[in-house]
């Protein structure tokens, strides 16, 4: 008999589940149909190259109970051509689209009895492709593996949104041009973990970076992508190959101007942006962060009195409503699971 879960106790935390896939694939040659298998550790080498050069990247996604039933992926699509862009840029053989949806269906259907129910939280879906081939010289790993594991996590915002205190840093630096800051790389992340802890022991929620070169434009906060509002005008920092190309964050662009808002690309320098109406980060894990306040050495903007911001609200019912289905998905980003059997080997 299987375990009842908890489902209101749900954080957003790792909890093991049943089914993974992996995948092999030796350099120079063409990705294999991989294996389903029960979730569990996995034996590597010492000299791996993810292990020793960090040749690697992931993908964060979510699988949701929509309100009609059934289980749903939200732009899967894009996805898939970031994990290709990544590999391209690291040196690692790309995983075919198609191979990418495949092996992501087949391990959330695996997996349906964690799925939480609509309004509960979601499965989050953890694509991976590491060097995992041993190498001691710094060159591509002679073999990679792909592998899709998958997470039950409650929702990011438990009794509704909440917004969050930034500091802005003027010390540290998420990317530079000309570097892997556009890519999903697993490097890009732990350089990142002591400025956050920094910020969050002075109070805040996280570090919102700087360019690295003019130190004077907004690029991203902690992990997630940025957006303002000045006078019913949103705004977002360009993609100039050290931001991250958010699937959140094209949603919301094309979202927001199918509401008629005008959405602007550009450069966002920091002294606008404590002159905003509104801000908020988008990412995959909260899809929407309302920001209650922004400091900059001793200045502190606080927006709409510390409350979710009109846009702001706006652009998260909407864009979650077309997530679970309330809301007609007119762009057609919804890719229903199918539920097949599933043969475990």
């Amino acid at each position: 008999m299987e375990e009842q879960i908890d489902w209101d106790s749900l954080t957003f935390s790792f909890t093991p589940t049943d089914i993974m896939y992996v995948a092999k694939c030796k350099l120079g040659e063409e990705w294999q149909t991989g294996e389903m298998m029960p979730y569990g550790d996995i034996t590597i080498s010492p000299a791996a190259g993810v292990l020793n050069y960090g040749q690697g990247l992931f993908e964060g996604m979510k699988a949701q109970r929509s309100v009609n039933g059934g289980i749903v992926l939200f732009r899967p699509e894009r996805n898939a051509a970031r994990l290709i862009t990544g590999a391209e840029r690291l040196g690692m053989p790309p995983v075919p689209e198609e191979m990418f949806l495949d092996a992501v269906e087949k391990v959330v259907a695996a997996n349906a009895r964690w799925v939480p129910p609509t309004g509960k939280g979601a499965l989050y879906v953890r694509p991976v492709l590491w060097g995992t081939g041993p190498i001691l010289g710094v060159s591509p790993a002679p073999e990679y593996t792909f592998m899709v594991y998958v997470c039950p996590v409650g929702p990011y915002f438990k009794g509704g949104m909440h917004p969050i205190s930034l500091k802005v840093s003027d010390e540290f630096h998420r990317a530079c041009p000309g570097g892997s800051g556009g890519v999903k790389a697993i490097g890009n992340y732990a350089p990142g973990m002591m400025p956050s802890k920094g910020a969050k022991k002075e109070g805040f929620a996280e570090i919102i970076y700087l360019d690295a070169v003019e130190h004077r434009y907004i690029e991203e906060v902690g992990a997630a992508n940025f957006f303002c509002v000045k006078d019913g005008i949103v705004y977002t920092p360009e993609l100039t190959g050290t931001i991250l190309p958010g699937i959140t964050r094209a949603s919301i662009i094309d979202l927001a101007r199918s509401k008629g808002y005008e959405v602007r690309e550009e450069k966002v320098e920091i002294e606008f942006v404590l002159q905003a109406d509104e801000c908020f980060c988008a990412g995959t894990a909260a899809v929407i962060s309302p920001i209650g306040a922004i400091c900059h050495g001793d200045t502190c903007t606080m927006y709409c009195n510390n409350e979710v911001g009109p846009v702001t609200g706006e652009l998260y019912d909407a864009l979650t409503g077309i997530q679970t289905q309330v809301e007609a998905d007119i762009f057609g980003w919804i890719r229903a699971v199918p539920m097949p059997e599933i043969e475990i080997e």
